[in-house]
C-alpha cells in the first residue's frame, strides 16, 4: 500500500511539474509574441534600414516575410497558418479580405501621425472611412518609351502604340487587368468594365496590337528597357522609376485619356497577436520622415503629404510619377470584380498571348 501511496504522489508531483512548466512555456511565448512584429509584404518593398531604427525605438522584433502577388498573400492570410500582425495588400484586395472577414477595424486616433496623409488619397473605393487600410504606395500604370527611337510626342496616348511604326518594338507587363485595362480606356471603357461585349471589343483591338508586341513578360522588362533593347513598354510607375534610375534615355509617360491609379496599404488582419505593434508601426511608417526615406529607397509615390517637402525637388516636381491634378482626376481603381469576371479578363487575356506575333 505504501509504494502505491508513494507512486500516487511522484505521479501528482510530476503531473505538478508538467502543468508549471507548460504555464511557464506559455507564459513565455506570450510575452514573446508581445515583443514580436511580423510583417507580410511584398519583396524589397522597404528600406531595410527603417526596420532596424524600428527596432531600435520601440524594442520589438520584426519578423519580414514576402508574397509575389495579392492571390498568395490572400490565401496565406486566411489559412492563418502564421499570425501576421501586419500586411500590405493593393486595393481590390482591401474589399476581397473585407469581405472574407479577414481585417481587424483600424483606429486612426492611435495614429498620431495619420494626419501626414494627403488627403486626396484617403477614402477611396476599396475602403470609403479608411476603417481598414492606411495608404503606403500609389503609383499609376503608364507608357515608357526611349527617347533614343522615340520622339516625345509620338506616345502621349494609348492609341499611339498602334502605329505601324512600333512594329516588334513594344514590351507588355504580362498582367491581364493592366494590359485589358489599357485597351478598354482607348475605346472609351471604363476599365472596370463587367460587360462582356466591351471586354471582346478590347480583347480584338489588343488582338490588332499583335505585330508591335516584341514580348509580354514580367521582371525581364526592367532589363531589356535598360540595355536598350527595346523601344516602348507599358508597365507601372515603381518598375519605370527603377528603369530611369538606369538609364538617362527613358521616360515614363501618363496617358491623360486615364490608366490604372493604384494603391498598396497597410492593414492588420484579424487574427494579429501584437496589434498594439502593428500599430506602432504604421505611425512609425507615417512619421514624414520616414515615409520620405522608405520613397526614395523604393522608388514609388508617398501618400504622405508631410513627406513630400523633405523628398528632393527633382523628385517631387517629377510629373512622370507625382502626375498633377488633372491626370489623377482621370485615373481609375480597380475594383474587386467577381470571380466569372476575372476569369473573363484572364481568359481573354491568354487569347491574345497565345495569338500576337
Amino acid at each position: 500500500m505504501k509504494k502505491l501511496i508513494w507512486g500516487a504522489v511522484i505521479i501528482l508531483a510530476l503531473c505538478l511539474g508538467l502543468s508549471l512548466a507548460a504555464n511557464k512555456l506559455d507564459s513565455s511565448s506570450a510575452t514573446s509574441s508581445k515583443k514580436t512584429l511580423i510583417i507580410y509584404n511584398w519583396g524589397d518593398y522597404i528600406d531595410p534600414s527603417l526596420i532596424t531604427k524600428f527596432e531600435k525605438q520601440t524594442g520589438y522584433k520584426v519578423i519580414y516575410e514576402t508574397f509575389d502577388s495579392n492571390e498568395a498573400m490572400f490565401t496565406k492570410v486566411k489559412q492563418g497558418g502564421t499570425s501576421y500582425d501586419l500586411a500590405v495588400p493593393s486595393d481590390y484586395m482591401i474589399t476581397k479580405m473585407k469581405k472574407a472577414n479577414l481585417l481587424d477595424k483600424i483606429d486612426t486616433n492611435k495614429l498620431s501621425n495619420f494626419k501626414n496623409l494627403n488627403p486626396q488619397f484617403l477614402h477611396q473605393s476599396f475602403d470609403k472611412h479608411n476603417q481598414y487600410s492606411i495608404p503606403y504606395f500609389w503609383g499609376t500604370l503608364g507608357i515608357i518609351y526611349n527617347d533614343k527611337y522615340v520622339k516625345s510626342d509620338e506616345v502621349q496616348h494609348w492609341n499611339d502604340l498602334w502605329n505601324p511604326k512600333w512594329k516588334n518594338k513594344i514590351l507588355l507587363v504580362d498582367s491581364a487587368r493592366d494590359i485589358m485595362g489599357f485597351s478598354l480606356v482607348s475605346l472609351g471603357y471604363s476599365m472596370n468594365t463587367t460587360n462582356s461585349v466591351e471586354l471582346k471589343l478590347a480583347k480584338t483591338k489588343l488582338d490588332s496590337l499583335g505585330t508591335n508586341v516584341k514580348a509580354i513578360i514580367s521582371d525581364e522588362i526592367k532589363m531589356y528597357m535598360i540595355q536598350n533593347e527595346a523601344a516602348l513598354a507599358v508597365t507601372w510607375s515603381g518598375e519605370a522609376s527603377e528603369m530611369l534610375d538606369n538609364n538617362s534615355h527613358l521616360h515614363y509617360v501618363v496617358p491623360e485619356e486615364g490608366s490604372n491609379l493604384w494603391f498598396d496599404n497597410m492593414v492588420i488582419p484579424k487574427t494579429a497577436k501584437n496589434k498594439k505593434a502593428a500599430y506602432a508601426f504604421i505611425n512609425f511608417m507615417l512619421d514624414a520622415q520616414n515615409a520620405t526615406q522608405n520613397a526614395e529607397y523604393v522608388g514609388y509615390a508617398t501618400p504622405n503629404k508631410a513627406a513630400m517637402k523633405y523628398l528632393p525637388k527633382s523628385i517631387r516636381d517629377d510629373k512622370q510619377f507625382y502626375p498633377d491634378k488633372n491626370t489623377i482626376n482621370h485615373l481609375q481603381v480597380y475594383k474587386d470584380l467577381p470571380p466569372k469576371k476575372v476569369q473573363e479578363y484572364n481568359d481573354l487575356f491568354l487569347e491574345f498571348k497565345m495569338y500576337s506575333r
